[in-house]
């Protein structure tokens, strides 16, 4: 089976309008490569640490470099995942909802989404400082300074928020912000 091309108005409704639209999209690009930068490294470090124990030796932090790697590709992979639908949504609820009822749960949900993200990232932000600061150090084997896995979680909650402000904009531009999902099943949370 195949799908029918877009047409021009297809293409138009998808594309980012403005700059923020398109600023926006390379830093879910930009973040989303560093995501899987870091679930690489996670891999390197829980295969480095399955292949030293078989040796017989012990490679010092390696628990705790797969846990940082692991948390920054959680993190940084927050605002690809947001655009692609990857989140929970409740669909089922809103679909059963008039179309006036639908248009004001969507904003109040993008609204709250936004202000809850604002104020993860400032939070992760002001988190990263205070640990620099204070020269905040982890307590396992590899004494890492605190604020440098940190940074990945308030680059991931920064991108998250400005996510949601971009989808919230493209709502109120009538454009689309989530990817069609295409012929995958609809998903029901």
């Amino acid at each position: 089976m195949s799908t029918p091309a877009l047409t021009l108005a297809d293409r138009a409704a998808a594309r980012p309008s403005g700059g923020f639209g398109r600023l926006a999209g390379l830093v879910y690009r930009g973040l989303g490569a560093l995501a899987c930068v870091a679930m690489v490294g996670a891999f390197v470090a829980v295969a480095t640490g399955v292949v030293s124990r078989l040796a017989g030796f012990d490679v010092p932090g390696l628990d705790a470099y797969a846990g940082y790697a692991i948390a920054a590709a959680l993190f940084l992979a927050l605002p690809m995942t947001l655009q692609h639908g990857d989140h929970i949504r409740v669909t089922l609820f809103l679909d059963k909802l008039p179309p006036r009822g639908r248009t004001v749960l969507e904003y109040w949900s993008l609204l709250a989404g936004l202000a809850l993200a604002i104020y993860f990232a400032v939070f992760a932000t002001r988190l990263v400082w205070i640990s620099h600061l204070t020269h905040d150090i982890s307590t396992s084997a590899d004494a890492t300074p605190l604020w440098i896995p940190q940074l990945a979680m308030a680059l991931g909650c920064i991108g998250f928020a400005v996510s949601f402000a971009d989808a919230l904009l493209a709502r109120l531009q009538r454009r689309a912000f989530f990817k069609a999902q295409g012929d995958e099943i609809a998903r029901v949370e």
